[in-house]
C-alpha cells in the first residue's frame, strides 16, 4: 500500500490510523508513505515507523504569479519523481488524505492503473481531493454534506474520520481518578489546539476566574506552550484582584499530552472545530462550544462546526464574537441545564463514528482486490 498526504497533522494522522488498521488486518502488508521534505509528515511519519520517501510539491492556491510558476515547476518535478516511486514500488492501492503532495503522487498512480482511495476530513473538501475524486474507487467523507462538493459521479461514501483507539477505550471513572477529580462534579475542557489560540485564551481567562468562585466544578485548560507564561501570570493577577484562590478548580496546562483521559473526564469541550477534534469528541459523545478558526483557507472549520450545531450537539461562537463574558454565560447556562447538556451529548454520540477507521480500511482493501467482510474480519 502506498500512502500520501501532508502539510498538516489533519492530513497525516488519518493516514497513519488507516495504515495501522490495515497492518492489523493484513499482517505483513508492505507500506510506503510519500510526502515532502519540508512538510510536517517528514518528522511524524518516520517516528510512526513507516518507510518514508519524498517528492517535490508546492501549493498553487492563492499565490502570486511567481509562486504559481514555481508551484507548477515543482509539481512537474514531483510528477516525475512520483512516477518513478510508483513504478518501483508497484502498489496494489494508493490512499490519499489530501494536501498538495497528494496531487503528483495520485496522478502518477492513476496513470499507471493503481486504484485510488481518498479520505477527506472536512465538511468542505480541500482542492486536491476535489481534483482527484473523479479517479477514485472511493471517496471517504466525514459528513454527507461534503458530497456536494465533488464532481458528479464521484464514488462518495460517508465513513466518518479515523479516531485513535485509545480515544474510544478511555473510561470516565478511570480518567477522573487519574486526574484526581470527583466523580460527579462538572468538568470543562478548553483547548485552542496544539499551539494555542489567543482569542480563546483571553476568553478562557475570564472563565477561569469564574470557575475559581464556583462551589463545584473543574476547568482543564490547555493554553499552548507559547502562551503559558503569559496566561499563568494573567490568571494569578486576575484571581488576586477577585480575591479568589484557584485551588484544584482551575488547572492550567501548556499542553495536554493525554487527550484520551481529558476527553473521558470532561462534560463539555470548548475549542476549535478541526476535523480530527470533532471526530474524537463525537466518538465520545461530548457536547461542545465550538469557536472555528478564522485562519483556515476555505473556512472548513466553520462548515464542520455547523454540522454539529444543526444536529444539536454544539453551540457555535464566531471567533470575532468571542468574549470572556459570553463564554462564561454560555458555559454556566449549559452546566445549569443538565437536560439540555444530556440532549447535546446524545446528538454528539449519534454523529460519532467510532468504526470509521474500519469502514475506510474496508474500502481500501476492496479497491486493492483483497476479499474482506465488512468491518474487518
Amino acid at each position: 500500500m502506498l500512502l500520501t498526504g501532508g502539510g498538516t497533522g489533519g492530513h497525516i494522522y488519518p493516514a497513519l490510523a488507516i495504515a495501522a488498521e490495515l497492518k492489523r488486518r493484513v499482517p505483513g502488508c508492505e507500506m510506503l508513505y510519500v510526502g515532502t521534505r519540508e512538510g510536517l509528515e517528514s518528522r511524524i511519519v518516520p517516528r510512526a515507523g513507516l518507510p518514508f520517501v519524498t517528492v517535490s510539491a508546492r501549493g498553487l492556491m492563492r499565490k502570486g504569479p511567481r509562486e504559481v510558476l514555481a508551484g507548477i515547476l515543482s509539481l512537474t518535478r514531483g510528477l516525475w519523481q512520483a512516477d518513478r516511486i510508483v513504478a518501483r514500488f508497484r502498489p496494489d492501492v494508493l490512499v490519499g488524505t489530501g494536501g498538495y503532495v497528494a496531487a503528483p503522487v495520485a496522478l502518477a498512480a492513476v496513470r499507471r492503473g493503481v486504484p485510488l482511495v481518498i479520505q477527506e476530513q472536512n465538511a468542505v473538501p480541500g482542492a486536491t481531493n476535489r481534483l482527484l475524486a473523479r479517479w477514485a474507487q472511493a471517496v471517504c467523507v466525514p459528513f454527507a454534506e461534503a458530497g456536494r462538493f465533488f464532481p458528479e459521479g464521484a464514488r462518495v461514501v460517508v465513513t466518518g474520520n479515523p479516531v485513535r483507539p485509545e480515544i474510544l477505550s478511555a473510561r470516565r471513572d478511570e480518567a477522573r481518578a487519574r486526574l484526581g477529580l470527583d466523580g460527579s462534579e462538572p468538568v470543562v475542557l478548553v483547548t485552542g489546539g496544539s499551539r494555542g489560540a489567543e482569542r480563546i485564551n483571553a476568553a478562557a481567562l475570564e472563565l477561569a476566574v469564574a470557575v475559581a468562585g464556583w462551589a463545584r466544578g473543574v476547568l482543564l485548560w490547555a493554553c499552548g506552550e507559547r502562551y503559558h507564561g503569559e496566561m499563568a501570570t494573567g490568571l494569578a493577577r486576575r484571581l488576586a484582584e477577585a480575591g479568589r484562590d484557584p485551588g484544584p478548580r482551575v488547572r492550567l496546562f501548556p499542553y495536554i499530552d493525554d487527550m484520551p483521559t481529558a476527553y473521558a473526564a470532561a462534560d463539555l469541550y470548548i475549542g476549535r472545530a478541526g476535523a480530527t477534534t470533532l471526530a474524537e469528541i463525537t466518538a465520545r459523545g461530548l457536547p461542545a462550544v465550538l469557536i472555528p478558526s478564522p485562519h483556515v483557507a476555505h473556512h472548513e472549520q466553520d462548515a464542520n462546526a455547523r454540522v454539529l450545531e444543526q444536529a444539536g450537539a454544539a453551540v457555535v461562537i464566531a471567533d470575532a464574537e468571542l468574549t470572556g463574558a459570553r463564554l462564561v454565560d454560555v458555559v454556566t447556562g449549559l452546566l445549569g441545564a443538565p437536560e439540555r447538556l444530556a440532549a447535546m451529548a446524545r446528538a454528539s454520540r449519534q454523529l460519532g463514528r467510532p468504526d470509521a477507521t474500519a469502514a475506510i480500511a474496508d474500502r481500501v482493501l476492496a479497491a486493492a482486490g483483497v476479499p474482506v467482510a465488512a468491518g474487518g474480519s
